[in-house]
């Protein structure tokens, strides 16, 4: 898959009616953590930082052609992973933002039982890398130095199969 003008062109026409739905779940979401600095790893098009609550600076990293802060601190209250987990092709790349923070939030698709691969809409093997289940995310963020702190649905609906989690840096 190229994550290229065309690509996220395509995103905003196809996505833009529930965008501001979803980003508000997920500022409140986010929100339960009271951070004053944010960083928006894989932020696509950007509307996770346009549509911030104002006492947040949110930093934006993407791979993709459109304009981004990047990642500038040396430490962020949160970071986000919203729809990055199953695009990444080495999730080794994550280490170093994992060290700039204590709380990383994100959303994966999560398969139900009873659907299908061919079925499951999300199944999209020429653009999604991975498919994890909820045990294999614990498992990877454990590897980092995570544990689990809060798993849910609040994006469903407007989305389908969409797990939302929140994983807390071990303290040793």
């Amino acid at each position: 898959m190229r994550y290229d003008l065309e690509y996220y062109e395509k995103m905003l026409r196809l996505n833009s009616s529930t965008a501001k739905q979803i980003c508000d779940i997920r500022w409140e979401w986010v929100m339960n953590l009271k951070p004053k600095t944010v960083l928006d790893f894989g932020s696509g098009v950007g509307w996770f930082r346009a549509w911030r609550p104002e006492n947040v600076e949110v930093y934006s990293h993407d791979i993709g052609p459109y304009p981004q802060t990047r990642a500038k601190l040396i430490y962020y209250d949160v970071m986000c992973l919203w729809d990055v987990f199953e695009h990444i092709p080495d999730f080794r790349e994550l280490k170093p933002y994992f060290s700039l923070t204590d709380n990383v939030v994100g959303t994966i698709p999560l398969k139900p039982d009873h659907v299908s691969w061919q079925d499951w809409k999300h199944f999209k093997p020429n653009e999604h890398l991975h498919y994890l289940t909820k045990d294999q995310l614990i498992i990877l963020f454990d590897e980092y130095g995570f544990k689990p702190k809060n798993f849910g649905y609040p994006e469903c609906p407007p989305r389908e199969d969409i797990l939302t989690f929140h994983f807390q840096k071990r303290v040793i």
